[in-house]
């Protein structure tokens, strides 16, 4: 009975989000063009792996009692042949991974592995990524956000992959989601959450996405940058609320933002602080603001020595 269940739920899914691209919102300039070539990536990854497939590897992966805390690497090769892949949680979604990284005492930190960003340019032309995955757990990140968006970040669901399947530590897909199917991909390659944002999807698809989510076992950061997608946020289920600091239009930075929103959140949704935290100061002034955590990328990219610097972030 419950695979019949699982099966019309897959179904109902595909049918909803069908046209998905329909349902976004008119985002800013640099935001649409992204999510633009992100439909196009999608449909050629369907004409690669068509919906049906994806589907059915997830439910392999989905298969074992939601007891078993991961899957040992047959399990891993036979859902998803001809890759190196990680181990993938499955356990109650109120217990998930990375919610508790962030549900932990004291301020948590997402540590991002990004070789590019428009707003930058390149950023770490060397791109060492599972060099810096590595340093960043031993450093004491709670979480790791791994770019799989190509064109515009330079990512790719290579880095996703390969450091799920290294780290113990829980990570992140960062990427542009817009069609449901990038959500089992991100299950496929070992995330233990989504990014969602809330300006680029309808409060409906935002909703539906959460819950396509919760069905697989993952989380979702769901990132906001006003008070209106706050609201549209909380009304959409969301658990997990990332503030964003940087306004996409103009990519101005207001560390000010955290603490005006975070003010709007209640009690029992974790909050976590965007863009714009790079020095000890910094950390201190956003402990204040009662956030549970922080996504930090581009100052521990550059970084000489990524491990001592997120220490010292980590005591400040």
């Amino acid at each position: 009975m419950w695979f019949v269940v699982k099966i019309l739920q897959l179904f109902l899914n595909t049918i909803k989000y069908s046209i998905i691209h329909l349902t976004m919102k008119n985002p800013p300039a640099i935001l649409g063009k992204i999510a633009e070539s992100t439909i196009k990536r999608v449909e050629k990854a369907k004409e690669a792996l068509s919906p049906e497939q994806i589907y059915e590897k997830v439910r392999i992966l989905n298969s074992k009692p939601r007891s078993t805390q991961s899957y040992t690497e047959e399990d891993i090769l036979s859902a998803a042949p001809n890759h190196s892949v990680s181990s993938v949680l499955s356990v109650v979604n109120k217990n998930l991974p990375f919610n508790k990284a962030l549900s932990a005492p004291g301020l948590s930190f997402i540590c991002e592995v990004k070789k590019a960003s428009p707003s930058k340019g390149i950023i770490s032309p060397d791109f060492p990524w599972m060099q810096i995955a590595k340093d960043y757990e031993e450093g004491g990140a709670a979480a790791i956000s791994v770019l799989t968006e190509p064109e515009f970040f330079l990512g790719s669901d290579q880095y996703l992959r390969e450091i799920s399947a290294a780290v113990k530590i829980p990570t992140l897909r960062k990427d542009f989601i817009i069609d449901v199917y990038q959500i089992y991909e991100a299950k496929l390659w070992g995330a233990g959450a989504v990014l969602l944002i809330s300006a680029l999807l309808e409060p409906l698809t935002l909703s539906g996405f959460i819950s396509v989510a919760d069905d697989l076992g993952l989380d979702c950061l769901v990132e906001i940058h006003n008070e209106h997608e706050a609201d549209e946020a909380l009304s959409a289920g969301a658990r997990i609320i990332g503030i964003n600091n940087r306004d996409l239009t103009t990519f101005n930075v207001d560390t000010g933002l955290s603490s005006r929103l975070r003010k709007q959140i209640p009690a029992g949704i974790l909050t976590v602080a965007e863009s714009g935290i790079n020095s000890a100061d910094g950390i201190r002034e956003i402990k204040d603001t009662g956030v549970d955590a922080v996504l930090i990328g581009e100052s521990l990219m550059r970084s000489a020595d990524r491990i001592k610097f997120l220490k010292e972030l980590i005591s400040a």
